[in-house]
């Protein structure tokens, strides 16, 4: 069997992060291998402390995963620290040489969605000039946007130009804007050849919205495993995500997490 492998940060409530990408592979029919790159003390209430992984401990379990398990495609989330993503560039810069054609979609977790910064000014700016270059696929609320483009991405006008932005320094990249915070919730689709199209969204009206962000940049990767074509990829993992928000059981006691192996049926609504 194949594996997909995730790079991303700890969440121990499970609604995003590692063990949600792991159950979004799983939902998706396909193995899941992981390295962490930093653990997190969060529940469905926020994020209270982040505690990077040391560099060359980063170094050593992406080799190792490599020797053995490689993977077939390739899912960044939460990097926690400038450390974290110059090491995820060296690494992707060493693959590429011997595997050029798998994907890597890039979800840029900059800050939780109770705020907290959840990688630094220095951070961003190796993210922009070594990693970004290096992926096929980004995937960008409207807040991550505004960081990565420097451009105010309050309305539909101002995301397309946004996305124009992020193209213009990175003509290889595929951006994939979501829309959560607009209304109605569509996404930006837009590719290197500079087509752009938005993917229709109608809002899910629930409390458990933890994490998705990570659910769909992961759903996204498991279609483009499978050789969807980028459109229908998107528009999978956007259905994949709507669902998923549907499915929903209420936990804890803030934003709680989807229900990310609804096409498991292995979690029953109350």
């Amino acid at each position: 069997m194949q594996a997909l492998l995730t790079i991303a940060g700890y969440d121990p409530s499970s609604g995003a992060g590692i063990t949600a990408d792991l159950m979004v592979f799983a939902a998706h029919g396909l193995f899941g291998t992981s390295c962490i790159t930093a653990l997190t003390v969060q529940s469905t209430m926020g994020v209270k402390s982040i505690h990077p992984i040391e560099a060359k401990i980063l170094r050593a379990s992406l080799d190792c995963l490599d020797e053995d398990l490689p993977p077939v495609g390739i899912k960044i989330g939460m990097l926690g620290s400038a450390g974290a993503v110059e090491e995820v560039a060296d690494y992707l810069t060493r693959i590429r040489v011997r595997h050029p054609r798998i994907p890597v979609v890039l979800d840029p977790v900059l800050r939780s969605s109770s705020g907290r910064e959840l990688l630094s000014v220095e951070g961003v700016t190796v993210m922009k000039s070594r990693l970004l270059p290096l992926v096929d696929w980004v995937t960008p609320n409207l807040s991550e946007l505004n960081l990565l483009s420097g451009h105010l991405t309050e309305g539909r006008e101002e995301v397309y130009a946004a996305t124009q932005i992020l193209l213009r320094e990175h003509p290889a990249v595929t951006v994939l804007a979501t829309g959560g915070h607009l209304d109605p919730p569509d996404d930006l689709l837009v590719t290197p050849q500079s087509e752009a199209v938005w993917l229709p969204g109608k809002r899910v009206e629930t409390m458990s919205t933890h994490g998705t962000g990570c659910a769909l940049s992961s759903a996204l990767l498991c279609c483009l495993v499978r050789g969807e074509s980028p459109r229908v990829a998107a528009e999978t993992a956007k259905n994949y995500v709507a669902e998923a928000l549907r499915a929903a059981v209420p936990i804890g006691h803030g934003d709680g997490p989807m229900n990310h192996l609804w096409p498991l049926g292995t979690i029953q609504r109350r």
